[in-house]
């Protein structure tokens, strides 16, 4: 899906620091949100105003890595984002060339068998193509890559970036030790803004966190593909919870497309979720639907991005584009460290468009 009416996002509108560096804090970003083809504008520190009591938040736990790694093919330097560990003991692997911002470009023309050396005296083999040019399995000599990624590596960037964050900027407020060391390649980024208050704020009105884990791989800024399997895990409290408040007229709202996939992967054909882990192939589009979530917040996505079909199948199409000609209007921030998106149900479909000015 291309979105009418945004053809490139102007590199001004693309965030390249956090936003407690822009501003005064992690929550100092916009929110924009959508019922249906009403837009309205706010700041995301009142989040509060815009959910309600029996609501449920689906929120990620999983920890961002340091997955990206220095290392040499024949004597040439790369670096290597590791993505995902597979259930034989392989990693997925991005490769890229180091550029002169200090970020990194797509690489290609990688083959079979191609040694990398990483620090510590460790190496890396690319054995099997995952995707054409991009994405490999890899067998690591290391025992413990998780400790390898803490001692040498530092989180993934692209170049949209201005300079390299500490881990600190890349985990959120729900972040959680996994077993293993296993965590998320890139940051599920749409829970950013949350801060320990305002997840206070958020209880103290009635509005109830459920959380999930998925372990989201290497997107490339420059693929676009449609994500590639990953680890989950759905806890049985967690179906409870968002079955309950169903039952009762509540709305789920997953925070971040990690936790829709996470979510959805763990619903029946019945709508009913139940207690899932494992690993999950799901592509949420607009023929597929959704079964259990009824909102999304989210970050602003490029015109490309696979991403979008999700957010049209619990939108909608014209609801979408309708949004973003906003969010671009109004200037809002891409990527990880800009503004979100809040998508809730169309309660009121006969009412027209309106488009609040509270930001």
């Amino acid at each position: 899906m291309t979105v009418p009416m945004v053809v490139r996002v102007p590199d001004d509108l693309l965030a390249s620091v956090p936003a407690e560096v822009r501003g005064t804090g992690r929550d100092d970003v916009r929110l924009m949100v959508s019922r249906g083809t009403r837009v309205s504008h706010h700041a995301f520190r009142d989040l509060a105003g815009q959910l309600r009591a029996g609501d449920v938040l689906v929120v990620n736990t999983s920890q961002t890595m340091p997955a990206a790694v220095d290392g040499t093919v024949e004597g040439r330097p790369v670096v290597v984002h590791f993505s995902t560990r597979g259930p034989d003991g392989r990693w997925a692997v991005e490769l890229r060339t180091p550029a002169a911002s200090g970020s990194t470009e797509r690489r290609t023309g990688d083959r079979a068998g191609a040694v990398v050396a990483l620090p510590g005296g460790e190496r890396l083999v690319l054995d099997t193509a995952l995707s054409p040019d991009r994405l490999w399995w890899a067998r690591v000599s290391a025992a413990d890559v998780p400790g390898l990624l803490h001692r040498h590596g530092r989180p993934i960037r692209y170049g949209y970036t201005e300079r390299d964050q500490p881990l600190a900027a890349y985990q959120t407020v729900f972040a959680l030790p996994a077993p293993g060391g296993l965590g998320s390649a890139e940051m599920p980024s749409a829970a950013r803004p949350f801060t320990v208050e305002l997840v206070a704020e958020l209880v103290r009105r009635g509005v109830q966190f459920a959380p999930v884990t998925l372990h989201t791989g290497v997107a490339s800024a420059e693929a676009h593909e449609p994500p590639h399997p990953e680890r989950f895990e759905v806890p049985g409290a967690t179906a409870r919870l968002v079955n309950a408040a169903k039952a009762g007229g509540g709305r789920v709202v997953a925070v971040g497309t990690t936790g829709v996939r996470a979510l959805e992967s763990a619903a029946g054909a019945d709508g009913v979720v139940r207690a899932a882990a494992g690993w999950t192939d799901l592509v949420v589009t607009p023929e597929r639907g959704v079964r259990v979530v009824d909102g999304l917040l989210t970050g602003l996505h490029e015109p490309e991005a696979s991403h979008l079909l999700m957010l049209e199948a619990i939108a909608g199409r014209e609801a979408l584009a309708v949004a973003y000609d906003q969010a671009l209007s109004r200037l809002y921030l891409w990527h990880e460290f800009g503004d979100v998106h809040l998508i809730l149900p169309d309660e009121n479909p006969h009412r027209a468009h309106c488009d609040s000015n509270a930001w």
